[in-house]
This record gives structure tokens, sequence and C-alpha cells, in this order.
């Protein structure tokens, strides 16, 4: 038998196992990729709130980078909460000298009731350091408002999505997938009547496409972003292009959130069903 194709995860823990290292490992393993990972930070959390957070040290994070990478054919990245500036630069440096194949950004910087969560020097090194180096970003609402550095209050529809996948890939990226989980009415706290279809809008800097499914009604969405990321780069070290990449990691999600839509785990948003349990 042959061997596994290999993707590695830099990103948090989240002790909830709904999102950060623990999704992508799940998501990962799903799709047939062996995961190697990086952690960034350590968190306390459940699916209701976080109640600490300890970020690793960054001599730490570049230890387990040069051990994952010495050793393992790693053919696809993908980053998630970096935590400091200091990591997000370690990582850009790594990405920069071509040690992070197939990088896919997931620019965790603002938590999903729009809070932010990295400081400005760190917002900069996302923008001028990291995100140019990836062959895809794919920020949700808020965080595509910031590295566009426009006003969030105005990513309200589909137009929007695409004016910040332009300035995004402006910054570099060769390929931008703004996601559209927070449009009014999608995520559970926003505002205004809920739509039928979620969309999502993929950039290559020529072309566009307008990407939508229907929208699942369940509060257990937890570690959506993260796992559409990772199913991104498993799909990636499994030779597909970004095209195939996206289409496929996208139905992956809506089948997991579609399979736990009546879990009933946690007083807060509940994870997702990565590995089918619903249908079996």
């Amino acid at each position: 038998m042959s061997s596994p194709p290999v993707a590695l995860t830099i990103a948090g823990s989240d002790s909830g196992a709904g999102a950060g290292i623990q999704a992508d490992l799940k998501a990962m393993s799903a799709l047939g990729v062996f995961a190697t990972t990086v952690i960034t930070a350590v968190t306390a959390q459940n699916t209701a709130e976080v109640t600490a957070v300890l970020p690793v040290p960054t001599a730490i994070v570049d230890a387990q980078l040069s051990a994952v990478l010495d050793d393992f054919p790693v053919a696809a990245v993908k980053t998630g909460m970096l935590a400091v500036t200091a990591t997000v630069q370690l990582v850009a440096e790594r990405a920069a000298a071509g040690d992070l194949p197939s990088l896919v950004v997931d620019p965790v910087m603002v938590a999903s009731t729009g809070r932010r969560l990295l400081d400005d020097e760190a917002v900069d090194a996302y923008r001028h350091q990291l995100v140019p180096c990836a062959l895809v970003v794919t920020p949700n609402l808020f965080e595509a408002a910031i590295l566009a550095d426009v006003d969030p209050d105005g990513a309200a529809d589909v137009d929007s999505m695409v004016d910040l996948a332009k300035r995004i890939h402006d910054l570099g990226p060769r390929w931008v997938l703004v996601k559209g989980g927070h449009l009014p009415g999608v995520h559970s706290a926003g505002p205004g009547p809920a739509p039928d279809r979620v969309a999502d809008v993929l950039f290559d800097g020529a072309d566009f496409w307008v990407l939508d499914d229907t929208r699942v009604v369940t509060r257990n969405n937890h570690g959506t972003g993260c796992s559409l990321a990772s199913a991104t780069a498993a799909m990636l070290a499994r030779g597909a292009d970004v095209q195939t990449a996206v289409a496929g990691a996208r139905q992956f999600v809506h089948d997991a959130l579609t399979g736990a839509a009546g879990w009933d785990l946690g007083r807060g948003h509940g994870p997702l069903d990565p590995f089918g349990w619903s249908s079996r």
C-alpha cells in the first residue's frame, strides 16, 4: 500500500475539540490525508466560551516546524490561529523561504462576534508578510474587511464580497476565498431575515466564482472556518487544483454541518460531524 499524502496544520488547540488543531486533524483525516501539527497556542474553551489563551513560545513553534518539515513529505499547509505577531512573522518567513507548499492561510483575527483577536502589528504582519505568500487565503467577512482596511459594516452582500476579494488579492495571494457565513441573517447572531442560500466568493485575480449552497439551520457551527481551510489543504495535498479543492472542502463542510444539525453537545455552538457519524 502506498503512503497517504501529508498535510500540516499550524494552529491553536481547542480543548472543546470543535475548532483549531482538533478540527483540522479530523477534517484532514476524514479526507484521507495524514495530518501533522504545529501548535501555536493552548486555549481553554468549550462550546460556550473561551476562558484562557496561552501562546506557545515562538521558538517552540519554530522547533515544531523544523521537526515536521525535516521528516515528512508535507504537500500542503494550513495556518489557523497564530496568536502573536512573532509567530505570524515566523510562519511568513518560512513561507517566503519555500518551506510551506500549497499554503492555505485562514487569517484568524476576529472572533465570531466581531471582536478583534490580534493587535495592529500582527494584522500588519498578516497583510504584508504572510498573506502575500498564500496560495489561498480564506477570510470571513470580518477578517476580509480588516485585511482590506475597510469598514466591516459595509460588507453586507455579494458585491461587497467581490470588492473585498479584489482588495485582498492586491496584497499578493494567488487565490482569495471570501466566506459569506457572516452575511446578514446567516449567522445566528446576525441581523435581518435568514436567507435560504449562503454564498462564498472565489477570485484568482482575473475571474470570480460565486459559490453558493443551501443554508444549514443549526447552532452546531463551531469550527466551520477551520474545517473549510484544513479540508482545502487536504484536497490540495491529494493533488487537486484550487477550484476543485475549494469545491470539495465546501461540500465536506456542508455535509458535516448537516450531519451535526440535530446534535446536542454543549451549551453553545456545538461541533460538526466530519466523519459522517449521523449518516451511519
